[in-house]
């Protein structure tokens, strides 16, 4: 699908993704639809409405001195994998579903690059290694002047002089191999496509909750629980014409209606507020 990318063009194939539109629900799924029916185009135009969700997870591994085209080219390939393995009878959008694919490539792939890795081998990186262990200097720019790479060079090998004693399938005291750290533990597609399910069906109860709350209750539940900025009672009760206090006891009946109407969804959980 034409996903390859190279270091020189990595600065115009990002620029390209955030210049581009991202796919809504249903576009995507008219698009998978058509794409299991032999369209190609559609196909193309799906897994690139998830080049940039890519590109956000190859970030993340960019401390571990693999070039960030590279994290992003084998991101890609997850993404492929993921894109012939989606299951549209599943309520759950693609990027979702590729998340774990995604992860997978780049964490192997990063693996392979520390294991091809022969640091020392050159009298400029013993130098750098020198430095390194003298001063644990992080600074890829003083490491360079001294030993002589490039910082470049230097930038990638960091995490390498880290870890310069410790091999990657090696167990710490934990028993947890370094090769473990890398990984994140993440759940697997279907465990992804089960809790995104559950969200959805917990967005849909909530709703359904406040409509049974009386219109009073029902703006006390917005304005308390639901605002990213909430106001204190006083505030509240100064805009209703009422105490503090009689809005502390409606907020108190609110949440009590909406516990029982969501206790299907699991234990009660206290619906704190501020003040």
């Amino acid at each position: 699908m034409g996903l390859a990318i190279d270091g020189g063009a990595l600065r115009a194939y990002r620029t390209s993704l955030s210049a581009s539109t991202t796919l809504d629900r249903e576009e995507e799924r008219e698009l998978a639809r058509a794409w299991r029916r032999g369209d190609q185009k559609a196909g193309d135009a799906m897994i690139r409405g998830c080049l940039p969700f890519v590109v956000s997870i190859a970030l993340e591994y960019r401390r571990w001195g693999v070039p960030l085209e590279d994290l992003i080219q084998q991101g890609n390939v997850g993404l492929l994998r993921a894109a012939a393995k989606f299951d549209l009878s599943k309520d759950c959008r693609l990027a979702t579903y590729a998340a774990y694919w995604i992860r997978a490539e780049i964490r192997e792939y990063v693996v392979r690059a520390f294991r091809v890795v022969r640091l020392g081998t050159t009298k400029a990186e013993r130098k750098a290694l020198r430095a390194y262990r003298t001063s644990k200097s992080t600074d890829a720019e003083s490491l360079a002047e001294v030993s002589g790479l490039s910082v470049e060079r230097v930038r990638m090998l960091l995490p390498v002089l880290a870890g310069r004693e410790t091999s990657l399938d090696a167990s710490a005291n934990d028993g947890v191999s370094a090769f473990d750290r890398v990984a994140a533990n993440d759940p697997t597609p279907e465990q992804e496509v089960a809790d995104d399910e559950v969200a959805r069906r917990a967005k849909v109860a909530v709703r359904e909750a406040i409509s049974h709350l009386d219109e009073r209750e029902r703006m006390i539940v917005q304005e308390r629980l639901l605002a990213d900025d909430p106001p204190t009672l006083q505030e509240l009760g100064s805009r209703l014409g009422v105490s503090k206090e009689r809005v502390r006891q409606i907020e108190a009946r609110a949440c009590a209606k909406l516990r029982g109407e969501l206790s299907s969804f699991g234990p009660e959980a206290p619906l704190a507020t501020g003040t």
